[in-house]
């Protein structure tokens, strides 16, 4: 079978499973805003000796509804240290620069952010209109979403025959969550290469592939969307253990989620990453598409997602200010480079940086 036969072939059963019911009242994922949490997260950088510029995203992206920044303070033997935004995204980030001669870099810096559940009914609710440039920069395709090609006709097989946007973008996630699979070979969060993915049919990876086929195949119909970029502060109060951070020590629990612009509830949450990963990793392990488990989470993931998680920004293609390195696909880990180039962000062990997370309370 060639690959658009295996595509149309899973277009089929996607979109042919668009409300899937919870198959058990023992199993509930069902976040809901009822109260800011407020956590600090704290990523402490000692790179090796040579390294001379950091840049560390900050979790200042500020939502309403779901996410509001605080204080950002750092310490540490750096020459310049100064807060500093993308033009284009407004992504934040601590850019970093040593003296050539520092033989022991070394850079913390903390910062405090209230997050809470978000739920949405789609398509419902008194969202302002999106403005034209806003509209214009998430539809636009960047290095890794285009907008046209395989993609656009991938996307256009889905949503053949659905009328409006919320019928388009139901479909689209509901395709995606029944047609990729989790790797838990791919390094990182994966790259983000829809192109590939659709190409060679190989519709695997992690949370910035999978959340991003999402994007892509939306942005290619006229569905303004973008993926989050952030990370996993504590763990889920559902129980699921695939979907929060298993302890303080954040410094692997990066994820990347996904949204989609729609009159009436604007902003929308979607997350057909995370429904893959309750299939590979949620206990047992291996779970079929129609355990309780999976269908509560598939339910839950259009529309709905945890305050257990902080975003850092939405940028792509991002050029690191100072950096004489090419852009970078996306900043959702800490960055640094040497007289050589950017050192191994997925390695921090060998880069050496930790990153650790705690909730605030009363």
């Amino acid at each position: 079978m060639d690959r658009r036969s295996v595509l149309k072939a899973g277009i089929a059963a996607g979109t042919a499973i668009l409300s899937p019911r919870l198959a058990s009242a023992e199993v509930a994922y069902t976040p809901m805003p009822k109260g800011w949490r407020t956590y600090v997260l704290t990523a402490r950088l000692e790179p090796m000796s040579g390294a001379t510029r950091a840049w560390i995203p900050l979790p200042t992206f500020a939502a309403t509804d779901w996410q509001r920044p605080g204080a950002v303070n750092w310490t540490g033997n750096a020459k310049v240290a100064e807060r500093v935004k993308d033009p284009t995204y407004g992504a934040e980030m601590l850019r970093v620069e040593w003296a050539a001669d520092q033989q022991s870099p070394l850079i913390e810096v903390s910062a405090q952010v209230q997050a809470q559940d978000r739920s949405v009914v789609p398509g419902q609710g008194s969202a302002p209109p999106l403005s034209d440039a806003e509209r214009k920069l998430n539809l636009a395709a960047t290095e890794l979403l285009p907008t046209d090609g395989l993609v656009k006709e991938t996307a256009e097989d889905i949503v053949k025959g659905k009328k409006d946007d919320l019928a388009k973008a139901q479909a689209l996630y509901e395709w995606v969550a029944e047609n990729t699979f989790r790797n838990p070979a791919t390094l990182g969060c994966g790259l983000g290469d829809i192109t590939a993915m659709i190409k060679t049919g190989n519709l695997n990876g992690k949370c910035a592939d999978l959340n991003a086929l999402f994007v892509g195949l939306a942005r290619s119909v006229g569905l303004p969307a973008r993926d989050v970029y952030g990370i996993r502060v504590v763990p889920s109060q559902f129980g699921f253990k695939a979907l929060g951070a298993g302890s303080e020590n954040v410094t692997k629990a990066q994820h990347c989620r996904a949204e989609v612009w729609l009159p009436g509830s604007g902003w929308t949450p979607v997350d057909p990453a995370d429904v893959r990963k309750v299939v590979l990793e949620e206990p047992p392990g291996n779970l079929a598409m129609k355990d309780p488990k999976v269908l509560a989470a598939r339910k839950a993931l259009f529309g709905s997602w945890e305050g257990n998680w902080v975003a850092f920004n939405d940028a792509h293609d991002l050029k690191l200010p100072g950096s004489k390195e090419p852009a970078i696909p996306f900043l959702m880990y800490p960055q640094a480079e040497n007289k050589d180039g950017f050192l191994d962000s997925l390695d921090p062990d060998k880069f050496k940086y930790r990153i650790t997370a705690r909730e605030l309370t009363a």
